[in-house]
């Protein structure tokens, strides 16, 4: 299994054959330095680090900096590892777009957007005062009951309660590679992929 750092640019539609309108999502994937190659035997384990996103070198600190230099690569925003598929890479060479081809399936994984601290309406997709069970009596939006007072005495864990709603991690997988544009380094998958515009995405595809 291989993949790409990339940053999603945003949503639009393409039209297929049938004239059927098919959501889309542009990704900028790539180009990625490769920044280090992990070994069996000095780390342990075998990997690739890539590295995205070019940053100004006066918000880089000097150990960072160095590890930039050594690869000979200009300081990125974005490194991840990535321990399948790219076997025989080497430091400072880069993998760009062209990794996928048009109609391959690929798993994307991103930061979903923060909501910050939500009700268990929103949260949890409860029906309110509509729904009128376990306890929710001439209130809106509040839960409910959540557990008895005599047994057990105590909340279990894991009760649907409010609090902070998103800023997670989500794997979108099996989305269509709908277009690759090698020249302006571009993916267009099918569907939605987590996170807000200009947030770093990983896509990875099966090898």
């Amino acid at each position: 299994m291989s993949g790409i750092i990339g940053k999603k640019i945003g949503m639009t539609s393409l039209f297929d054959e049938e004239g059927k309108n098919i959501p889309c999502t542009v990704i900028e994937a790539g180009p990625c330095t490769v920044l280090q190659v992990r070994t069996e035997e000095k780390d342990g384990y075998y990997a690739v680090q890539l590295g995205f996103d070019d940053r100004s070198e006066k918000n880089v600190g000097k150990a960072l900096l160095g590890h930039f230099k050594k690869a000979g690569s200009t300081p990125k925003r974005k490194m991840v590892e990535f321990r399948h598929g790219f076997d025989g890479l080497k430091i400072g060479e880069e993998v760009k777009v062209d990794l996928f081809s048009e109609g391959e399936y690929v798993d994307v994984t991103g930061t979903s957007k923060g909501k910050g601290f939500q009700g268990v309406v929103k949260r949890h997709g409860f029906g309110g005062v509509m729904q009128a069970t376990h306890g929710q009596h001439n209130r809106l939006r509040a839960p409910g009951s959540i557990g008895a007072g005599s047994d057990p005495s105590r909340v279990f864990k894991g009760m649907r309660m409010a609090g902070r709603m998103g800023g997670n991690q989500v794997t979108v997988q099996n989305l269509q590679v709908i277009k690759v544009d090698n020249e302006k380094n571009l993916l267009i998958v099918k569907g939605a992929v987590p996170g807000p515009k200009n947030s770093y995405v990983i896509v990875r595809r099966w090898n």
